[in-house]
């Protein structure tokens, strides 16, 4: 089975990864900081969303914000992507995912090992490729040229 879809230009594809960097790393701070607020903390520090050292505790209510944080950047980056790109955020979001680790990496000048935070980025990213699929999917259905699932 051939696929038939149309090549896109490569300088497209790193536009369109840009822009998914943006939304990502601006929804993270945005919902992030809401998530501050809402649970009264008052030591806000720029490394909300590359923090995984915080004692996962129950709790402990900046690891609830983190975790908070994260999941609905996630859930609302799956939708934002798929305006965005309109296919293939499945794509885009694993390579958005991936970007995070390394950049987690380096801000943190240590790899991650806490598990908690690598179930709470994978069920997140299953959140964002889910909605994202899915909505691109339904907006896209009368676009003769949009893949079907067989071809993923």
């Amino acid at each position: 089975m051939a696929f038939k879809g149309k090549a896109v230009d490569s300088k497209t594809v790193l536009f369109n990864l840009l822009l998914c960097l943006l939304i990502f790393y601006s929804l993270f701070y945005i919902i992030g900081s809401v998530c501050f607020g809402a649970f009264r903390l008052y030591h806000f520090d720029g490394l909300i969303p590359f923090d995984f050292k915080t004692e996962p505790a129950e709790s402990n209510s900046k690891y609830l914000v983190n975790l908070l944080s994260l999941e609905l950047t996630y859930f609302c980056s799956g939708l934002l992507f798929a305006a965005v790109v309109k296919r293939r955020v499945w794509d885009y979001a694993l390579t958005v995912t991936l970007l995070h680790v390394m950049i987690t990496s380096l801000v943190m000048l240590e790899f991650p090992m806490v598990w908690q935070w690598w179930l709470a980025l994978g069920s997140g990213l299953f959140l964002m490729i889910c909605n994202g699929q899915l909505i691109a999917y339904f907006t896209c259905q009368s676009d003769q040229s949009y893949a079907s699932f067989s071809i993923y």
